[in-house]
């Protein structure tokens, strides 16, 4: 019984996750951008017209920073920005 009540749980609260890898070797412009990602999140921040995704994961990393999150739709607007930048990406996956 509480394998199929932690399986129903778990079912229930589920969600696809979507990851983009954003190394900004290239775009020296762009500084601190683990920071501009969570003041964008928290909606501090906008971003090319670009909606806040209040879901928005971000680890920082020595040359890249990975970001995650449930919305695939927005997370495909904020990769052609990043690309558009000058920021090589590895796509969503």
């Amino acid at each position: 019984m509480a394998r199929r009540l932690a399986k129903r749980w778990i079912m229930k609260r589920a969600q696809p996750e979507f990851r983009l890898t954003v190394y900004r070797s290239a775009a020296r412009e762009l500084r601190n951008l683990p920071d501009l990602l969570k003041s964008f999140r928290d909606g501090k921040v906008r971003i090319a017209g670009i909606e806040p995704i209040p879901d928005l994961g971000v680890v920082a990393g020595f040359d890249h920073c990975e970001i995650w999150t449930s919305d695939r739709d927005k997370l495909m607007a904020l990769d052609a920005w990043f690309q558009k930048a000058g920021c090589e990406t590895t796509g969503i996956w």
